[in-house]
């Protein structure tokens, strides 16, 4: 076989430059098509980067609130029933012969002819 080039020559028709100016502007058609498709698709993906990166703020703000929450909750439980113990000994404080039994115990007062004897807690060494 024989490595000969075959060369054409092209009419230079009417119809032919028609043809050439048509396929160029396929050409610049798809390649606008081609730029806007990329410009929309970095458009599309920064935003939804932006959105994913907001959502997950949002959701690391939304959990430290939920624990201040619990830990503001449990503050709340643990005041209320020092309230209503502090209420209890109010009502208690009220009553003279309670507040006459905590002067007996704690400041050794004593009635009339009565003697008190102040006894260790701890138990002997032997």
């Amino acid at each position: 076989m024989s490595t000969k080039k075959k060369t054409l020559a092209s009419l230079e028709t009417n119809y032919k430059h028609n043809y050439d100016a048509h396929i160029e502007r396929q050409k610049r058609k798809k390649k606008r098509l081609f730029r806007r498709l990329v410009l929309f698709s970095i458009v599309v993906m920064v935003t939804f980067g932006s959105m994913a990166a907001y959502h997950f703020k949002q959701r690391s703000i939304q959990a430290e609130k939920a624990e201040q929450y619990e830990q503001l909750e449990d503050k709340l439980a643990t005041l209320k029933k020092e309230e209503k113990n502090i209420r209890e000994e109010i009502k208690l404080l009220n009553n003279e012969e309670y507040v006459l039994e905590i002067a007996r115990t704690n400041y050794f007062f004593s009635k009339k002819g009565e003697l008190i004897f102040n006894l260790p807690d701890e138990k002997p060494s032997y």
